[in-house]
């Protein structure tokens, strides 16, 4: 008897595994290429997702963006994807240009935003979102509707006033929202063994009266089946969870960092052999959901979207000056 593959197992589909791939790729591909466009100075920063794309994907295919609130931090790229994003809608972003959706071309890139798409807009003080997302599973509470927020944040993050105060509220009002922590263990340059008293950020739920679970962020289908159970809960009325995925930053915090400074190359490599993208192209292909023919195809297909994105977002029209201080100073009414 042959042993069901495990994604199955956990409700998904051949075709849905197949596509929580292509966001990875596509994330890792549109991130990328924002390097390569920065260090030739053509756009003015870069924060990445590389080595996170898994427990994003993982996450992103528990919920369901028709009614579930997202509330991203800044690197969560291929969340935005997964939720209606495109590459040519961040490669706007990073040209800072007005066709941009999440801002208009007027955020640095990384700072997310779609109200068309239940993504909440993001600010640049690191932790600010978590509230904010608190809020939104305490308006779903209050109207009836069975809607999920979901926030995401670095293991630093956690250590912030904001995280505490929402997680302690979120608690004892037993609000439908998770929190997910992307452990990638350094805040810029600090190691998670400098930051944290505790083990886990995942230790921390229970003093806010909710779960916390650990899973390896490494492996999409693991975070999706842990995200689905969580999910599953906020709905029925059973309050937050804390997730903590525990993953890793293979390159530098930003375009503007030098990671040699604090972490070897060793280090880094040896990460890279573990990525969830070497993870889950052997999956696919171990279980006979891809081809290696079928995936280099993939993988192209997606190289010559990101092309074509490219080239588009460079020659899309620039601001007019004019709107310089649109948004900013109050319009004298006459």
């Amino acid at each position: 008897m042959t042993e069901t593959p495990r994604h199955r197992s956990y409700g998904l589909t051949d075709e849905q595994v197949v596509e929580m791939y292509r966001y990875m790729v596509l994330a890792r591909k549109v991130d990328e290429r924002m390097w390569l466009l920065n260090r030739s100075g053509k756009i003015p920063f870069v924060i990445s997702c590389q080595g996170q794309e898994g427990a994003q994907a993982g996450a992103a295919f528990a919920l369901n963006p028709k009614k579930d609130y997202i509330a991203p931090y800044y690197r969560d790229l291929c969340m935005v994807l997964a939720y209606g994003h495109t590459a040519r809608t961040e490669l706007l972003a990073a040209f800072g240009k007005p066709e941009d959706p999440n801002s208009g071309g007027r955020q640095m890139p990384g700072h997310y935003g779609d109200r068309s798409r239940r993504i909440l807009t993001g600010s640049s003080p690191v932790s600010t979102q978590i509230p904010h997302a608190v809020g939104i599973a305490l308006a779903n509470k209050m109207r009836g509707e069975d809607g999920v927020a979901y926030v995401s944040f670095g293991e630093g993050s956690s250590n912030q006033g904001d995280f505490h105060e929402a997680a302690n509220f979120a608690g004892v009002h037993k609000l439908p929202v998770i929190f997910f922590c992307e452990n990638n263990r350094y805040a810029i340059s600090v190691p998670q063994d400098k930051q944290l008293g505790c083990i886990n950020v995942a230790d921390r739920a229970i003093g806010y009266g909710f779960e916390g679970v650990v899973v390896d962020g490494m492996e999409p289908l693991e975070v999706y089946r842990v995200m689905k159970g969580a999910v599953e809960k906020a709905r029925a009325g059973g309050g937050p969870t804390l997730v903590e995925a525990k993953t890793y930053r293979l390159v530098p915090h930003s375009s503007d960092d030098d990671d040699r400074a604090y972490r070897s190359r060793e280090e880094v490599e040896e990460a890279k052999r573990t990525d969830s993208l070497v993870r889950m192209k052997a999956y696919l292909l171990e279980n006979g959901v891809l081809t290696e023919a079928e995936e280099a195809d993939l993988v192209a297909a997606i190289q010559e979207e990101v092309n074509e994105a490219t080239q588009y977002a460079e020659q899309a029209a620039s601001a007019d000056p004019g709107t310089l201080f649109d948004h900013v100073y109050a319009k004298e009414v006459l």
